[in-house]
């Protein structure tokens, strides 16, 4: 399994900006307009990433030769947690981004506004996910063997 590329990543949040714009201006222009991200979701994806992060945080310590056992598949797990994370985080940017287009004309209106910097703290939030996961990735790579024909850093998982 190789990394997750952080273009890839990029395209991901991009795209998930824009089906969110398209979406949340579809609904606002019905007279439907969503509720403004709770303080909890911050919460809820920082401390997701800090658990992503200590779970990475091991197979580090046994790549460096501090921890004296890891069970491979803990290793692997962790790499597709990792993964699942970056692609998670990376979505979720897009769409809190995709919240934060349509109110910008208007954030002289404080509702809007309010809405506007809730929306774009939880971005925030999840790009620290989306980066966690792809640190994650780093930390279960493999380093290369002799017979490794690319020469580079094993980019593949193969616990």
């Amino acid at each position: 399994m190789r990394r997750t590329s952080v273009g890839v990543l990029v395209v991901l949040a991009v795209v998930a900006a824009l089906v969110g714009w398209v979406v949340v201006g579809a609904l606002e222009s019905r007279g439907t307009f969503l509720p403004r991200v709770p303080w909890v979701v911050d919460v809820a994806i920082v401390l997701l990433a800090g658990a992503v992060f200590w779970a990475g945080w091991g197979v580090r310590a046994y790549q460096k030769g501090d921890r004296p056992r890891l069970d491979g598949i803990r290793a692997a797990r962790t790499f597709v947690l990792g993964k699942a994370a970056a692609v998670t985080g990376s979505v979720l940017v897009g769409w809190y981004l995709g919240q934060v287009l349509p109110a910008l004309g208007d954030l002289d209106v404080e509702a809007r506004r309010e809405k506007a910097i809730a929306a774009g703290v939880a971005a925030l939030a999840a790009l620290v996910l989306a980066v966690a996961g792809h640190v994650v990735e780093r930390f279960c790579e493999l380093p290369p063997t002799d017979g490794d024909e690319r020469g580079g850093g094993g980019a593949r998982m193969s616990a």
